[in-house]
């Protein structure tokens, strides 16, 4: 009654508000604390992977650099793709070369270029470089000297010889081969006989490819499309469960041809558009076909 009549009700109940209101903002800090923290650990991590980048862009400027200074005006004396009868012509050609003992230099070049080249090549081991990773032939009279880029390129070795060393399994898919085409909307999937893909299976899904203005929100369209791809390719991964391949080689987008985690001998992005199998015949063209290039 005391601190009614002096006034002091109103004041407490003040009071409590503020408190209240105080509790409530001390609430809103330490979550935004913990927001920017994230961000902060968020921020770290990208910073990491930007210094990464950057150092691995230096590396390959400085590759360039150091062809450029090597080499600026060499270009290849030609290129060509090889493909059916004119790959087994060339191949032919190059087969039927002979030198005498240790005269033919085959090269199957990765990330480094093997000194043996630079012996032999002089200034052009830079056009190896750029067609890298390939299959080199050179001979040690300077008559022959290509690159080629099989669909299944061996490790890299070098070796001297009487003749070129060309096996028929880096060029040509065997039969009994499994080739699957895998994209974020569509699946292929068939079987290598006489050169041809026969036994060939398909898997479609509506997948939605753009959001439309209005209705949900990007991140929960991103999140639905997400799911969608990720059904998909459960249906793809059991198409190729029924199968179990013994060899299997994977084509297509470069965003999903890992997602699928299948033991491969080949993994190659492609650009195959259309109706599924007519994709899976156009992938398999291109996986096959053969860059020639005369250094």
């Amino acid at each position: 009654m005391l601190d009614r009549l002096l006034g002091r009700s109103g004041l407490k109940a003040r009071i409590e508000e503020l408190e209240e209101e105080k509790r409530h903002l001390e609430r809103r800090l330490d979550a935004e604390s913990d927001r920017r923290a994230d961000a902060v650990t968020d921020r770290q991590a990208a910073e990491k992977r930007v210094n990464r980048l950057e150092d691995r862009i230096a590396e390959l400027e400085g590759r360039l650099d150091e062809d450029s200074a090597e080499a600026p005006d060499l270009t290849p004396r030609g290129t060509e793709l090889l493909c059916g009868g004119r790959l087994d012509e060339v191949l032919t050609r190059l087969r039927s070369v002979e030198t005498g003992r240790e005269g033919a230099l085959t090269a199957a070049v990765g990330e480094s270029v093997p000194d043996a080249l630079d012996d032999v090549l002089g200034d052009r081991t830079a056009l190896v470089r750029r067609a890298a990773p390939c299959l080199v032939c050179a001979d040690d009279a300077g008559l022959v000297s290509v690159a080629l880029d099989p669909p299944f390129s061996p490790d890299p070795f070098v070796e001297w010889g009487t003749g070129f060393r060309l096996d028929n399994d880096w060029f040509r898919p065997p039969a009994g081969l499994t080739v699957a085409l895998v994209r974020s909307d569509l699946f292929a999937v068939g079987v290598v006989n006489d050169g041809t893909l026969t036994d060939v299976e398909t898997v479609e899904t509506d997948v939605q490819a753009t959001h439309s203005k209005g209705g949900f929100s990007q991140s929960r369209f991103e999140r639905r499309r997400d799911e969608q791809v990720a059904a998909h390719l459960d249906d793809c991964r059991a198409v190729l469960d029924g199968r179990d391949p013994d060899r299997l080689v994977l084509l297509g987008e470069r965003t999903v041809l890992n997602e699928l985690d299948r033991d491969a001998v080949a993994v190659a992005p492609v650009d195959a558009t259309g109706d599924p199998e007519a994709a899976l015949d156009d992938a398999y063209r291109s996986f096959s076909a053969v860059d020639l290039t005369l250094l």
